[in-house]
């Protein structure tokens, strides 16, 4: 079969996968980019002739060929640029208010009062303090925007993808690990997470930097030791879930002690001594920080055991809304193939990439922000599957075309989606304060009777988005009814307003958030709205989530020319 006709029968297959999942697009449960929500037949052909075109693209770019000493550099700067068209996206999952809130502490009253008081006058749910304590540091020496948190952490996706292909090229060659690192980019759920302000994608990087790191322990010893043991310690205190992926460390330390991965490969004893060291210096460093916040997080496990573990059935998503309509269906066949191709060849050390997708599916994690951490592994076990494709430009166009149409997917239906969710009003109000000349603006939320989302998790979120000093002062509310105590919003109904906000101060402008239209505004509000002017509505809605975020501001002042 010549190779054009190969070219060909990959493009046709390519738009055949896309034509199927649309089809079936009712399959996919994702929680926020599900295929039912982001796809119509109005946008579908628009897209069609996108995916065409991308596929076009991928026919040029995969005739060109690189030097391999250019190959970190692309994968770091092709993988940011793509990131940053994704900006404008608003913050789609309301947690990001609970780590703005942590962060802002942190700027605001230093790293004594944030290490003392997390977990305590800081409320911390059920997260981990090094990504909001970066966060922080962020707000702190470059200013409160979140344009400075977005890139950071496409930074960290960019690094992600180049420890990806590091590890790859350690363990394999050149090949296996330049592809897992593009086909990182074939996963369309992952553009819509690195703009937010959220730990999945920090703790991903945290994650394959530990597993780095404790591979060139292994090889090289020295200093290593204490980067390995820093890198393990940020990964362990980056999210619950990594401590159940960083078992992979065992199965690395495993691997290199009955497999030679390197011709100079060093004796058992060293490779134990080494990877033992590494480890207890990380342990150390853990249990200091355990034993000194013992009571938060002995609270948060005992949390984690009886809301969210059993809670996890109820949110989850299905393996194949993950596997199919959230990660390019290649991939997943890739994957699948390499287990085969591994177990051919004995080549213990694929043992260190599948244990990670091999934990999701045991532990039945069903729910994609979870299990983010694994998907370097997976990258790289897909990478490896396609290994198996001998000719060198028809691979590289089978992975252009996925990554062209985890692209097209991302930018022509999962972005304009987002920007049509209601959370899209606190983004645009925020950006119309920054046009007025005012100091102060005071919130005030109006809860909707049958919203499950307490609306005062908007006002930190609002504060993101401007640059102007935020009033607020809250009235704890009670749970609406018994399914709150069960939803994963709960966290909401728990929200505690930080002194911050409490401030007594004449404001300049009247910000209203509310849970829709009908809601009966206060007689006592009212009055007050009749002060101002002029005002500003804010209300697109969308019809998908019972939570809706509508937004109006009240004002005197005028708008800066």
């Amino acid at each position: 079969m010549s190779e054009n006709i190969r070219y060909v029968l990959i493009s046709l297959l390519t738009i055949a996968v896309f034509v199927l999942l649309f089809v079936f697009r009712s399959i996919d449960d994702n929680r926020l980019t599900s295929w039912q929500w982001v796809f119509d037949i109005n946008n579908a052909p628009k897209i069609y002739l996108a995916l065409l075109a991308a596929i076009a693209a991928s026919y040029f770019m995969c005739k060109i060929s690189l030097p391999e000493r250019y190959n970190v550099g692309f994968l770091f700067v092709f993988s940011f640029l793509v990131s940053v068209f994704f900006y404008k996206e608003p913050e789609v999952i309301v947690d990001s208010s609970r780590y703005f809130t942590q962060a802002k502490h942190m700027k605001m009253f230093g790293v004594g009062y944030f290490l003392q008081e997390w977990g305590r006058g800081i409320s911390a749910w059920t997260d981990m303090p090094f990504v909001p304590f970066l966060y922080g540091l962020i707000f702190k020496f470059f200013g409160e925007s979140r344009v400075y948190i977005q890139l950071f952490n496409t930074m960290l996706f960019s690094m992600t993808i180049v420890l990806t292909y590091f590890i790859g090229k350690t363990l394999w060659d050149e090949s296996v690990g330049f592809y897992a690192g593009m086909l990182m980019l074939g996963i369309p759920y992952l553009f819509s997470q690195v703009p937010l302000m959220l730990v999945d994608v920090p703790s991903m990087f945290f994650l394959i930097l530990a597993v780095f790191a404790f591979i060139k322990v292994l090889d090289r010893g020295s200093l290593w030791i204490i980067f390995s043991a820093l890198a393990i310690f940020a990964a362990f205190f980056s999210k619950y879930s990594a401590w159940m992926m960083l078992s992979v460390l065992i199965v690395i330390l495993f691997v290199y002690m009955f497999q030679h991965i390197t011709p100079d490969s060093k004796p058992r004893t060293l490779y134990l001594y080494r990877g033992l060291t590494a480890l207890a210096v990380s342990a150390l460093l853990i249990t200091v920080v355990l034993w000194y916040k013992f009571d938060v997080f002995s609270e948060q496990i005992r949390f984690l055991i009886d809301y969210q573990k059993p809670g996890l059935r109820r949110w989850g998503e299905s393996f194949a809304s993950t596997f199919l309509f959230q990660i390019h269906p290649f991939i997943t066949i890739a994957a699948l193939y390499s287990v085969y191709a591994a177990f051919k060849k004995k080549d213990l050390k694929y043992l260190i990439v599948v244990w990670l997708p091999a934990l999701v599916v045991l532990m039945q994690i069903r729910r994609i922000r979870y299990i983010i951490m694994a998907f370097p592994m997976l990258a790289l076990a897909a990478s490896y599957g396609m290994q198996r494709i001998k000719d060198r430009n028809v691979k590289r166009f089978v992975v252009s075309c996925i990554v062209s149409f985890s692209i097209v997917v991302a930018g022509f239906a999962y972005l304009p989606f987002m920007l049509k969710m209601s959370v899209v009003n606190l983004k645009d109000a925020g950006e119309f304060l920054n046009s007025l000349d005012i100091k102060t603006a005071e919130v005030i939320t109006l809860p909707a009777a049958d919203s499950p989302v307490n609306p005062a998790v908007s006002a930190p979120l609002i504060d993101l988005f401007t640059s102007k000093k935020i009033l607020y002062h809250y009235e704890p509310l009670t749970f609406p009814n018994i399914e709150i105590e069960k939803s994963p919003l709960r966290f909401t109904w728990e929200y505690k307003n930080p002194g911050y906000y409490e401030e007594q101060a004449d404001a300049d402008a009247l910000v209203v958030i509310s849970g829709g239209l009908e809601i009966d505004v206060p007689f006592h509000i009212k009055e007050r709205i009749k002060r101002y002017s002029s005002f500003r509505a804010f209300h697109s809605s969308d019809d998908i989530f019972r939570h809706q975020t509508l937004v109006t501001i009240y004002y005197n002042t005028r708008s800066k020319p």
